[in-house]
């Protein structure tokens, strides 16, 4: 039986941001060890459970996540360094501290090379261990927070971070009134609309709405993941599961663990996988690709589709008791042509924000201007709205794209586009190409190359 501490106010120690939302199992035969891990931790941390044996912890963690487990290395049986072996091999990548009265450099060496976070000896003071979780949860924070940011860096410049549910219509009121509604719930969500018409826009403000906000928003287009690697990209893989897999990896559930995972183009998901993914919504659980046990996991799934998810049911191309399972909540946003009150708001924001990323002051957005773009029917939505003001900020004047204008600016090439902004750029920085570089976000060498081809 375990012992289950919930956290309580009070205590002290190192004050640590990731402490109080942490889940902690203790694994030691001792119960004088685990009366005192649970005494200190149970005030300081989420929840606490500590059992006696590897196999009552086995069957905790087939059941909830843990973000840390606190593992003794001599105990009856197997030792923890051999579960922490076979842990990783079942995909288990959250954090183990190992623990041990009789250590030396070789078994400190092992634990470190079988994935130990931390190796600490026993008998240890509350400050040496508190100092220990801090570091580990602190490590998983910011492994997490790099991933996430290194996916947003490498996103499209056009696409939505940064956007908000901007506009007038009473269409857009009401999305927000849904969003509202919804975003304490952790039920999952369909977004529904064409392309560009802010599905990740709603996504994000569901996610920065709800209990989850302080974890990871972790978007994934399932049109752009190949279909032979989107199992391993989702769920992880273990070292040896395929060829090439010369090392385990976490996967994106992994990352978006405690927040939202958000799937866009879910029609384009391969039926293989559709089977796979509704069993993850029902069970709450992800099998690494070559793993022999179900890892449990937290997220809020969203997904979002600009196909009939209804039609693709209906031809056999989508799995209707997946479909179902998805669309518990449906949020439709109708097309930019169909609310031509919000293109002024949406166009005023775009204009803010993008002068403020190329280092350019803003254009005016005339009356005539305006009157023009609110009649264009926006085949493109909003991304398409976004890309007008950066063009009209890369040309240096907005009648030249705004909507009466937008097939003649389109046959400038990019090649031409960008030799106009980056030389632009360079004229505003007084000939100074570091300064150039730094605010056209390229390299020093880039910058010259390009100047060098243009015989500047």
């Amino acid at each position: 039986m375990s012992e289950r501490v919930a956290r309580t106010e009070g205590g002290d120690g190192p004050p640590d941001p990731w402490l109080p939302q942490a889940t902690v199992l203790v694994v030691d035969d001792e119960p004088g060890m685990r009366n005192f891990l649970v005494r200190t931790l149970g005030p300081r941390c989420l929840r606490v459970e500590a059992v006696g044996d590897t196999v009552a912890a086995a069957r905790l963690m087939d059941a909830q996540h843990f973000d840390l487990v606190i593992l003794d290395n001599v105990m009856s049986g197997r030792t923890g360094l051999e579960w922490l072996q076979e842990l990783r091999r079942d995909g288990f990548f959250n954090e183990v501290i190992l623990i041990t009265a009789f250590a030396d450099l070789e078994t400190a060496i092992e634990a470190l090379r079988a994935g130990a976070a931390d190796f600490v000896l026993k008998p240890f003071r509350t400050k040496q261990i508190l100092n220990a979780i801090a570091r580990c949860l602190d490590r998983a924070a910011l492994r997490r927070e790099n991933f996430v940011l290194k996916r947003a860096l490498g996103a499209s410049p056009q696409g939505d971070a940064g956007e908000r549910l901007i506009g007038a219509s009473p269409q857009i009121a009401r999305i927000r009134e849904m969003v509202a509604r919804a975003a304490a719930l952790p039920t999952t969500a369909l977004i529904t609309g064409e392309s560009g018409a802010g599905k990740e826009v709603t996504a994000r403000a569901l996610h920065e709405l709800s209990p989850r906000a302080d974890k990871p928003f972790v978007p994934v287009n399932c049109a752009a993941i190949a279909a032979e690697i989107i199992e391993s990209e989702l769920f992880g893989h273990v070292k040896g599961a395929f060829t090439g897999a010369a090392s385990s990896r976490e996967g994106l559930f992994f990352y978006a663990q405690g927040g939202t995972l958000f799937l866009d183009e879910i029609a384009e998901l391969p039926p293989s996988l559709q089977s796979k993914l509704l069993r993850v919504l029902e069970d709450k659980k992800v099998r690494p690709v070559g793993a022999d046990r179900e890892i449990p996991v937290d997220v809020r799934l969203i997904a979002a589709t600009n196909s009939d998810l209804a039609g693709e049911v209906a031809v056999g191309r989508f799995r209707a008791d997946l479909y179902y399972r998805l669309d518990v909540f449906r949020i439709h946003l109708p097309p930019l042509r169909d609310r031509p009150e919000d293109v002024g708001p949406l166009a005023h924001m775009f204009m803010e924000q993008i002068s403020a990323q190329l280092g350019v002051p803003p254009l005016p957005i005339g009356a005539d201007s305006l009157r023009r773009l609110e009649a264009y029917p926006w085949p493109g939505n909003a991304r398409e709205l976004r890309n007008t003001i950066e063009r009209a900020l890369i040309l240096g004047g907005f009648a030249e794209a705004d909507a009466d204008a937008v097939g003649e600016a389109r046959t400038d090439s990019l090649a031409d586009i960008e030799k106009r902004h980056m030389l632009r750029v360079l004229a505003a920085a007084g000939g100074n190409r570091a300064e150039a570089a730094r605010r056209l976000g390229v390299s020093r060498k880039t910058l010259d190359r390009k100047c060098a081809d243009w015989n500047v």
